[in-house]
């Protein structure tokens, strides 16, 4: 009895505390629930927005043979060669169907001008473009950012292909060739309006702000 007398007596002296306590444990159990629930909604939203884009953009992809310098310089030299053949030949009305097929009509006029390109520079390495699905990253152009996920893309392997590799995106024009102009046009951000809602499109401009206000806000 003297044990029980001693609980109860403990139990009323500590109340208030006990009771705290359990509030705060109460509040961060449901707080990690909304946090993680608000976390999978977004989670949600970016992989809807990914497949959105994945339809409606077409990528370029380089690899270059190895991450020794040499390759990658080699790498940036067809890189050049290959996009200023594409500024000069793709319609500027082009859709992203247009120009997915037109890619595929001129997959030999590509590895020529890129084979051209190693032989110049003094290399034998076996060269090969293509269209086809690829994983890439998250990805930043200028002040868009597109999130990470499999496109579409006309992709071109150097030799080995095991290098560092160089991305930008065909449509809507979105390439650049020098850090220091890594700005995207108003064509192109016209261009990605036109395909995305209001929302979406803050998604892939202004990412960061988008996640914190979506996040607490919704």
């Amino acid at each position: 009895m003297e044990g029980v007398h001693t609980m109860k007596s403990f139990i009323t002296k500590y109340r208030n505390y006990i009771c705290i306590i359990a509030a705060v444990l109460i509040a961060a159990v449901m707080t990690a629930g909304i946090v993680h629930a608000r976390g999978e909604a977004l989670g949600v939203k970016m992989d809807r927005l990914q497949s959105k884009l994945a339809g409606e953009v077409f990528r370029f992809h380089v690899l270059a043979n190895s991450n020794e310098e040499k390759d990658q310089e080699l790498k940036l030299k067809v890189r050049d060669e290959v996009i200023a053949y594409m500024k000069s030949e793709i319609p500027d009305s082009s859709s992203v169907k247009e120009t997915k097929q037109w890619a595929r009509e001129h997959l030999d006029k590509i590895e020529e001008i890129s084979g051209k390109v190693i032989e110049r520079e003094g290399f034998d390495y076996p060269v090969q473009a293509k269209v086809c699905w690829c994983d890439f990253p998250d990805k930043s152009y200028g002040d868009i950012v597109f999130p990470a996920g499999r496109y579409e893309a006309l992709r071109i392997e150097i030799g080995a292909a095991k290098g560092h590799n160089w991305w930008c995106v065909l449509y809507p024009d979105l390439c650049f060739t020098s850090a220091v102009n890594a700005v995207v046009t108003d064509d192109g951000k016209e261009e990605l309006k036109s395909v995305l809602d209001e929302e979406e499109y803050k998604m892939v401009t202004e990412p960061s702000k988008f996640k914190i206000r979506w996040f607490f806000f919704g």
